[in-house]
């Protein structure tokens, strides 16, 4: 049994979650997200709380338990509030830019690096160099975020590259430090 799955889910108001034998929906102020309903499990809609409860003891039900009830919670969370993740350019000369529905990099390429942003997501790029990234889905945010930063990694050795905003980048010495 699923520590996480046995938590009832709080419904805010202006929040609807239908469900039919293959999807859950739910619908809020932000937008509207839909997932597929994995394992045996029964969803029940009491009031202002949905509970997730599994319809046999099987292992894989357990597990599924408690990934329904954290995807579920995240759609709700995602269509009242919707998600942020943070990334920093850092470098001399590094910069981005938004245009539109496209992130614009400059990170050290002979050309600018075009970055397309999927539906649902928004970026916003400061001047210092962090770059916002925005949507309702939690899932497509955080895939969004890591291709971004796989379009220059930070160096091992200066640092430089494109980071999240509380990544901790270990510098190693270079070869003259290791003289002694």
């Amino acid at each position: 049994m699923s520590r996480i799955g046995k938590m009832p889910i709080p419904i805010p108001k202006g929040v609807t979650i239908t469900t039919d034998e293959e999807r859950i929906t739910v619908k809020g102020p932000k937008g509207e997200l839909s997932k597929k309903r994995v394992g045996n499990i029964e969803i029940k809609n009491e009031g202002n709380e949905l509970h997730l409860i599994t319809l046999d003891d099987e292992r894989q039900t357990g597990a599924f338990h408690g990934l329904m009830r954290s995807l579920v919670n995240n759609m709700v969370i995602g269509v009242t509030e919707g998600f942020t993740k943070k990334l920093k350019i850092v470098g001399v000369g590094y910069r981005g830019e938004a245009k539109g529905s496209t992130l614009v990099l400059n990170v050290g390429y002979s050309n600018p690096v075009e970055f397309p942003l999927p539906d649902g997501v928004t970026a916003t790029v400061s001047k210092d160099g962090n770059i916002d990234i925005q949507g309702i889905d939690n899932e497509l945010i955080g895939d969004v975020a890591a291709r971004i930063r796989k379009i220059r990694k930070p160096d091992a050795y200066k640092g430089k590259g494109i980071r999240y905003v509380d990544e901790v980048v270990r510098i190693k010495p270079g070869k003259s430090a290791t003289k002694g």
